[in-house]
């Protein structure tokens, strides 16, 4: 969050106060903002209205889904913070800042399996294919064809790396590439 502080003159009917070079008037959509509550507070003494602090919105906090667990149980607490604040962990600065600001829970990397000399022309689909190691219903089939990664994204053919981990062997010795949900990164 930015250091600096902007302020803004506000009515009581919630119209902010613009100022131009011809003459003041009250809006609810647009306001002029200013760096200097002097200023701030001058212009409300002559034009009426009250000053407001403009706060930038803080940014949430990524989290892992342990650590999202955590700060989801300690919402449900009478001393919140205690909970966070012994959690076990050594995040205690961010369990905190996810509590007050947001957060949202990260995603965890997706990769693509190509199976190595698996390239061909297919006529059917016009375009260069390839096998993908596939997981499918829990189980890993080698039969996955796509067009290429974008394709293979497309389709579904994404794993995270605890997928791989407890993949058999054949899987692991498969060259992951990391993808987005857009294609390759």
């Amino acid at each position: 969050m930015s250091k600096r502080k902007l302020y803004a003159i506000k009515n009581g009917e919630g119209k902010y106060l613009t100022i131009e070079r011809t003459a003041p008037w009250w809006d609810s959509q647009v306001g002029t903002a200013v760096r200097s509550a002097a200023v701030a507070l001058a212009w409300a003494g002559k034009h009426g209205g009250h000053v407001v602090m403009l706060v930038e919105e803080p940014k949430k906090v990524v989290l892992t889904k342990e650590q999202a667990k955590i700060v989801e149980d300690a919402r449900d607490e009478h001393h919140p913070a205690s909970v966070l604040r012994f959690s076990g962990k050594d995040d205690e600065e961010l369990l905190l800042n996810a509590y007050v600001n947001g957060w949202t829970v990260e995603k965890p990397k997706r990769y693509v399996l190509p199976m190595p000399g698996t390239n061909y022309h297919n006529y059917q689909m016009r375009g260069n294919a390839q096998y993908y190691a596939v997981k499918i219903t829990g189980s890993w089939r080698p039969d996955g064809i796509a067009l290429g990664t974008d394709d293979a994204v497309k389709h579904g053919y994404t794993v995270t790396q605890s997928d791989i981990d407890a993949a058999p062997a054949w899987v692991k010795a498969i060259k992951p590439f990391e993808v987005t949900d857009n294609g390759i990164r």
